[in-house]
């Protein structure tokens, strides 16, 4: 079922909705419209109401000659918590989408009951386009030039922190797939947004609600460090890390993934 919510400046949010029960909404990690979450949706259906953003960033229906900041994606993220009756609702946020998930938190504590983070590339230090943006200045450079593959390749190597050869599999995927060469330019934006907002702990320290933060053991190290850095600042933040995974445990353990999400569930809609 496609839900729609308008949002103040004309635009229309839009996610996939499935199940009955509490609400958990799923901001999906880049390159993606939510159906990389469907495994992990369709395991919560039964007992809850998953709905699965089409983050705004990642709408080709929608025109981003002009840049779209983190926050208009809140303000998706916040009109589609209206849509499904004002929350609080749970939140999934994936990646970058993690990112989205902590800026909505600090935007509307109100809005949410909790959050499960799945490694979220927050800034901590240098920021994720190397300290003079040189990686973003690259990428963008391949856009204009019109490889979205070799875009995707230099993000995925000197940002994510993939090796060499999986970074040359990931572009050269990039390159054949339509769909994958049309987002591509996004995903780079995607990246310079997330630098964009800086080190933003001091403001996440004031999210109340219950997060957890969830990392694979087979992760890039920086994206641990990151997590870690959200434990020690987070009042009320636990750590589950999930053996023998990735960044990508949502389609390849779906039900470990699914396990994670009902059990925060099920905390936060305990009575008292």
């Amino acid at each position: 079922m496609i839900i729609t919510a308008k949002c103040a400046d004309g635009t229309e949010a839009r996610a996939v909705a499935e199940g009955n029960g509490p609400v958990v909404l799923v901001l999906p990690p880049g390159l993606d419209d939510g159906a990389s979450w469907a495994a992990v949706a369709a395991r919560l259906a039964p007992h809850h109401r998953v709905v699965r953003l089409h983050r705004r960033r990642y709408r080709l229906d929608l025109d981003q000659r002009q840049p779209c900041t983190v926050a208009q994606e809140v303000a998706h993220v916040l009109a589609m918590v209206e849509a499904v009756g004002g929350g609080p609702v749970l939140l999934a946020g994936h990646s970058s989408g993690a990112v989205v998930a902590l800026e909505a938190m600090v935007a509307a504590p109100a809005a949410f009951a909790g959050a499960v983070l799945y490694e979220p590339p927050i800034v901590i230090g240098p920021p994720l386009g190397g300290p003079d943006g040189e990686v973003h200045r690259r990428a963008r450079a391949a856009i204009a030039a019109g490889r979205p593959g070799r875009a995707m390749r230099i993000f995925v190597r000197d940002t994510v922190g993939l090796p060499g050869w999986a970074a040359l599999l990931v572009g050269c995927f990039v390159a054949v797939v339509p769909r994958m060469r049309a987002l591509a330019p996004r995903q780079v934006e995607d990246n310079v947004a997330m630098d964009a907002l800086g080190i933003r702990l001091e403001a996440y320290a004031g999210i109340s609600a219950p997060v957890v933060l969830l990392g694979g053991d087979r992760s890039p190290a920086h994206l641990g460090e990151r997590l870690d850095a959200l434990e020690r600042t987070l009042p009320d933040a636990r750590r589950v890390l999930l053996a023998g995974q990735g960044h990508s445990a949502h389609a390849k353990a779906p039900d470990r993934v699914a396990a994670v999400v009902a059990a925060l569930a099920a905390e936060v809609s305990e009575p008292g």
